[in-house]
């Protein structure tokens, strides 16, 4: 799959929960790996501050992002709508400390998307792959958010209040898709009990019942009800049953529930990549949801590139008949086995090691490495059928190395390993020549890794 970015840019406009400001914000097409970016554009110098968990400096009834001075709130409603319909690349221009709350939903932005467009890049997706179970817990509130291994992104989300019209609630999102029609619409709620607390904490300056559902569930005198309403600046309302006091209709029985799997969403997207995992949430809020998310940043960092998945039970893409009708090399120096994965600027190659290769005679006759040479001439193998696929008749074209740079070996390879090589393109393809990329895994652990250069030359 490609990256993606916006077609065209498009402007929201609205008020922001916290501040009351009235605020405009731009949502821009970005390049290639470019991820979330929100700029200050009402701020000297114009910083730009990335959306990603470690820049996350306060949760307190919503994420906010700061690098240095600048920051950035109530970002998680337009970072779910970029992450569910899976735009990559986007450069946000913001003038004011937060994004507008438009209805309190992510539907305004999700609407807006959809109508200027979405538009694939000449670079893949960089997919985080969830391989064990990433658990985060707070025993002080109950809280936990984990993740298991699965295929695609999926969210399940367990709520519960000490309320009477809002209790126990379960939402979920089994297929990322079901992001537009069932979660978009579900708005942010507060208790009317919350209220003057938070205006007391300088937020919800911009809150009233158009972009908030308001919960009723605790008893209040009338004086005390037109007193929060003042504070707020809504007209004085009557109340004499525990609900809703909205004049609209919920969404969903359960869009409470749904709100906080959109904000779980919008909270994941600060990891910086598209996930492929089952994500389960119990009681989830901005805070256990942010460091849920720099648990997985963590994780990624500890592995920048993962071990390519292997299923040996998988057809391949190329299999050992087809690499010898496209590589010039024979026994017993043909060292990759078979093609399982390729991409437009990658290649996964696999290498069963076995006692019977030809070098474990001499390397070592009572210790058997595989030489780290020829680990690095395998992973040249894979790279020459990653370049000869951008040739028509490849048969008719060879590859040679040039150039081999930053070669390390980190574990010994053995007989019984199966090598799982990974090659991609550190450039373009120029003049013939290819700068790539080459780690090297046996199981999860990198083995090997260089960098080196190639050519591509007719055969005479």
């Amino acid at each position: 799959m490609k990256q993606t970015t916006l077609q065209d840019s498009f402007v929201l406009e609205g008020k922001g929960l916290h501040t009351g400001l009235q605020i405009k914000a731009e949502f821009c097409p970005a390049p290639v790996n470019h991820g979330y970016k929100i700029q200050r554009v009402d701020l000297p110098g114009e910083p730009v501050i990335d959306a990603v968990a470690e820049n996350v400096v306060d949760s307190n009834r919503g994420t906010v992002v700061a690098v240095g001075d600048a920051s950035v709130s109530t970002i998680e409603h337009s970072m779910a709508a970029l992450y569910a319909l899976g735009v990559d690349n986007v450069l946000i221009k913001v003038n004011a400390p937060e994004l507008p709350i438009l209805d309190g939903s992510s539907k305004p932005c999700v609407d807006a998307i959809q109508k200027v467009g979405i538009v694939e890049q000449d670079a893949d997706k960089d997919f985080y792959v969830v391989k064990h179970k990433i658990e985060v817990v707070d025993p002080e509130t109950g809280a936990k958010i984990m993740v298991l291994p699965d295929d695609e992104f999926s969210v399940e989300v367990k709520v519960n209040f000490n309320s009477p019209v809002l209790s126990n609630q379960y939402a979920s999102m089994e297929h990322v898709q079901d992001f537009v029609d069932e979660i978009a619409s579900s708005r942010t709620f507060v208790f009317v009990r919350e209220i003057e607390p938070l205006l007391a904490a300088n937020l919800i300056k911009g809150g009233d019942l158009e972009n908030a559902l308001v919960i009723y569930d605790s008893p209040l005198s009338q004086e005390q009800l037109d007193h929060i309403a003042d504070l707020m600046g809504v007209p004085h309302r009557k109340v004499s049953e525990y609900g809703f006091i909205n004049d609209f209709d919920l969404v969903a029985s359960n869009e409470p529930a749904r709100h906080k799997l959109l904000d779980v969403v919008g909270d994941i997207a600060l990891i910086g990549r598209p996930l492929k995992g089952k994500v389960i949430a119990t009681k989830p809020g901005h805070t256990i949801n942010c460091r849920f998310a720099k648990q997985i940043r963590r994780e990624i960092k500890r592995q920048h590139v993962q071990a390519p998945i292997y299923d040996p039970n998988a057809t391949p893409l190329m299999d050992n008949v087809q690499i010898r009708a496209s590589l010039p090399h024979r026994y017993p120096f043909l060292l990759v086995d078979k093609i399982i994965d390729r991409g437009a600027s990658y290649i996964v190659g696999v290498k069963n090691v076995t006692t019977n290769e030809p070098f474990f005679q001499g390397h070592f006759p009572q210790e058997p490495v595989m030489p780290g040479v020829l680990q690095i001439e395998a992973m040249a193998q894979t790279g020459g059928l990653l370049v000869l696929g951008t040739v028509e008749d490849p048969e008719k074209y060879s590859t040679y190395f040039m150039k081999i740079d930053n070669v390390k070996f980190r574990q010994k390879v053995v007989p019984g390993d199966t090598l799982i090589f990974h090659v991609s393109f550190m450039t373009e393809l120029r003049r013939g020549c290819a700068q790539m990329k080459g780690l090297a895994f046996v199981g999860e652990k990198v083995v090997c890794e260089c960098e080196f250069m190639a050519q591509i030359v007719k055969n005479k």
